[in-house]
């Protein structure tokens, strides 16, 4: 019993010493200032790093476009051609890396793009309110306008805009037609593209469909792949824009490039190719 107590004893008084060696922060020497090692905040590798120098970085531009004639299709090959298919190529040949396609669902394109799920959209796309308020816009390229188009024999029923109330719509989702047949308080069904929505008037499931200008000279009329169909109204102007992200260093680079080729005929030419050139604005 003795021992125990004895025991106990000196684990106390060690016990003491070691509390009274730790509570001397105040009467402690600091240390030199020199033996106080830096702190310094941690070094983000990838900041400041521009756009531009991503894309070249990794080596490939990824255009994130839809299944839209005449800007981008497949060819029988199943190569994305087009207007703007062909400018990207050049484009993309321009800052030395590669071009990838991706098709993407349009209403979700803003959102590829700040993800980096893709670099750019190009794609006939028409410069509004919610594209630059979510991305970088070059400047416009084309001009463009949202269109009515019905089956011919029933044309001559549809010349005003008043003429479209009661008519069951098909336009892109997320699209510009959309937006204008929600300012007229028009009712529609939602297609994926487009060519979605031609289609539906194609076989009688919609009256109508609301496509941009550009498509509707390809892709209705005479010799065309819908020679049952023309267009009436023309709902609006637009104008075309290459988006990129918030704030990239590509929109510099992409304006330089348009510049340079509409300088030396690539534009035009290419233009004339896919029937667009009166569409294109003058540099």
């Amino acid at each position: 019993m003795r021992k125990k107590r004895l025991a106990a004893s000196l684990l106390a008084l060690s016990l003491c010493f070691s509390l009274a060696a730790c509570s001397g922060g105040s009467s402690a020497t600091p240390a030199p200032e020199s033996d106080v090692p830096e702190t310094t905040a941690p070094v983000e590798t990838d900041r400041g790093e521009s756009d531009l120098a991503y894309v070249q970085t990794k080596g490939t531009l990824v255009v994130g476009m839809t299944d839209f004639a005449p800007m981008d299709y497949k060819d029988e090959n199943g190569e994305w051609i087009g207007f703007d298919a062909d400018m990207a190529k050049a484009f993309a040949e321009s800052l030395g890396v590669d071009v990838e396609f991706l098709e993407i669902n349009w209403d979700n394109k803003l959102m590829e793009l700040d993800t980096k799920g893709i670099d750019v959209i190009w794609n006939g796309m028409t410069i509004n309110d919610e594209v630059e308020a979510g991305a970088s816009v070059s400047e416009p390229y084309c001009r463009n306008g949202q269109v009515v188009v019905v089956p011919v024999d029933k044309a001559e029923n549809y010349q005003t805009v008043e003429s479209l109330s009661g008519l069951n719509f098909a336009v892109e989702n997320g699209s510009a037609g959309a937006e204008q047949l929600d300012a007229l308080g028009l009712s529609y069904v939602a297609k994926t593209t487009q060519a979605d929505a031609l289609l539906e008037v194609a076989s009688d499931a919609s009256d109508a469909c609301v496509i941009d200008l550009l498509m509707a000279g390809a892709m209705i009329g005479e010799g065309t792949s819908y020679p049952d169909l023309t267009y009436t109204v023309q709902l609006n102007d637009e104008e075309y824009g290459v988006a990129f992200r918030k704030g990239s260093d590509l929109v510099d680079a992409f304006n330089e490039f348009w510049a340079s080729a509409y300088a030396d005929g690539t534009v035009m030419e290419t233009a004339t190719t896919y029937g667009v050139q009166e569409s294109v604005i003058e540099k």
